[in-house]
């Protein structure tokens, strides 16, 4: 397999990549305390606890990662490496920390949890054998730090016991705002994230992790990228979500129970700090300079995409964080620093507000073929 090259050779990873602001330990805590308060507010509503983000899940699949062959040593890279087949759970879910109707048009997320992973491993989770991924269907993160993300989140989180009713209407007309923004040729991250996302397959999306990763001697962000013919097509499809306000569960589980689905997992490498910065994760790192690259193969075969066995272990029993995984894929940035702590602290309260406990799994044997 070929692999188009960078104009410039990769970046080599040095912990000097990373600047650590004065104030983030206090912007971290100020960040978990928002972060808490919508926790708690989805909890007394409702008397499940959920994840802060993310917390409506519209589909999980079982998978299988397998690592291409002839990698050149830029890409053959931790994880990637040698070539390996390793199980996979894909977790496709919208943003917010409350469960909206689907009408109420929010960013999507993926998260991948890579199991019987071996090699060398962050602090925190030497008793492993996993590596996570999180993913977001936008080539950049919402906002450059975690102290602007932390201004954005608060006036959503304040939002998060206002009436549905309210939120759909005001999607609706943020997605109108953004069509007129994006027919002058641009894209509002702040309309997208607010209930601009436009109506479309979750499937069909585009995945990115936004912010930098480690990758081995080098720096990268990550993406997962449906290629079989028939997930590609669900590229941009819209869905009529009028009366179904879980449409997008509806339609992964009905794709999910009649097709084979493969993505590629793409590896796009640093080649200049100044235009890929690490610490600022709303620049979108310019493709023309060094293009996403394929490493892995990700394939699917047709299945149950939710019931409520697949609810019961995926949404109490398991969180998903990119410290839980190898050294060579330690997440960079502040804004992935910011994430630490608050998927801990997530995962934790889940764990004792449900009474269930929220663990790291070492293979598939808990999760419900």
């Amino acid at each position: 397999m070929s692999h188009p090259a960078a104009i410039s050779p990769p970046i080599l990873y040095t912990p000097s990549v990373e600047q650590i602001q004065p104030d983030e330990q206090e912007v971290f805590t100020d960040l978990d305390q928002t972060l808490s308060k919508i926790r708690e507010k989805t909890f007394e509503d409702s008397g499940h606890a959920r994840r802060s983000v993310h917390a409506k899940a519209h589909g999980v699949l079982r998978a299988r990662l397998s690592v291409l062959s002839g990698l050149p040593e830029t890409l053959a890279q931790g994880l990637f490496s040698q070539p390996g087949e390793y199980d996979v759970l894909m977790r496709f879910s919208t943003n917010p920390g409350d469960v909206l109707d689907d009408k109420v048009s929010v960013p999507r997320g993926l998260a991948l949890k890579v199991f019987g992973v071996p090699g060398e491993r962050l602090p925190g989770s030497e008793a492993d054998v996993t590596q996570n991924f999180v993913f977001a269907d936008s080539p950049a993160f919402s906002a450059p730090t975690a102290k602007k993300f932390l201004a954005n989140l608060k006036p959503l989180a304040a939002t998060t016991d206002v009436a549905e009713g309210a939120k759909k209407a005001l999607s609706a007309t943020l997605r109108v705002a953004e069509r007129v923004v994006e027919a002058f040729g641009g894209q509002s991250s702040t309309l997208i994230s607010m209930g601009g996302h436009p109506m479309t397959h979750v499937l069909g999306a585009s995945f990115y992790s936004g912010a930098a990763l480690q990758y081995g001697r080098y720096i990268a962000k990550f993406a997962v990228v449906p290629v079989s013919a028939d997930l590609a097509a669900l590229a941009e499809q819209k869905v009529d979500l009028d009366g179904r306000p879980d449409g997008l569960r509806e339609e992964l589980v009905a794709f999910a129970q009649g097709h084979r689905m493969e993505w590629e997992l793409r590896v796009q490498l640093c080649t200049d700090l100044e235009r890929m910065p690490v610490e600022d994760a709303a620049v979108p790192w310019p493709e023309e300079e060094s293009p996403y690259v394929a490493v892995a193969r990700i394939s699917a075969e047709p299945q149950a995409g939710w019931n409520e066995a697949i609810r019961k272990v995926s949404e109490d029993g398991m969180f998903f964080s990119p410290w839980r995984g190898l050294a060579a894929h330690q997440p960079l940035g502040n804004v992935m620093r910011s994430r630490r702590t608050a998927y801990e602290q997530s995962a934790r309260f889940r764990a004792e507000r449900n009474g269930t406990p929220v663990v790291e799994p070492a293979d598939l044997s808990a999760f419900p073929v």
